[in-house]
């Protein structure tokens, strides 16, 4: 079973930064997996952020292009995030996600099989 733990979360100012870190366990052995970070805000549906596949190729939504960037260790089943110039509409619950297989960009972003319990971003103005 993928088990996904996210850290890094927290309050920051607008225009602050966070980096937000995941550690994936239970992947299995040799199987390639798209690992990507997504967020929900109050009231809303969840939304992908950015996703990376093991071969570094990678893919951020619009919104954050910029002052997102997403980061993946392979050897450590670890992701990234790091945030800059955040802004009050980037707060939400943001999730570390896994979904078997290779990040398949056309239908980017799509929603992943396995998700972890979130780490909450606030931003204040």
């Amino acid at each position: 079973q993928v088990h996904l733990v996210e850290t890094g979360g927290g309050s920051v100012e607008a225009g602050g930064s966070l980096r937000l870190s995941c550690v994936a366990s239970g992947l299995k052995w040799r199987t390639n997996y798209c690992l990507g970070w997504f967020r929900q805000a109050p009231g809303k549906e969840r939304e992908g952020v950015a996703a990376m596949d093991s071969d570094g190729s990678y893919d951020h939504v619009e919104s954050v292009k910029g002052r997102f960037t997403i980061s993946r260790d392979n050897a450590r089943n670890t992701l990234h995030l790091q945030m800059h110039s955040l802004k009050h509409e980037d707060d939400g619950m943001y999730y570390c996600a896994a979904d078997e297989g290779r990040c398949s960009w056309a239908a980017w972003p799509y929603d992943f099989e396995f998700f972890g319990q979130g780490t909450q971003v606030t931003v204040s103005s």
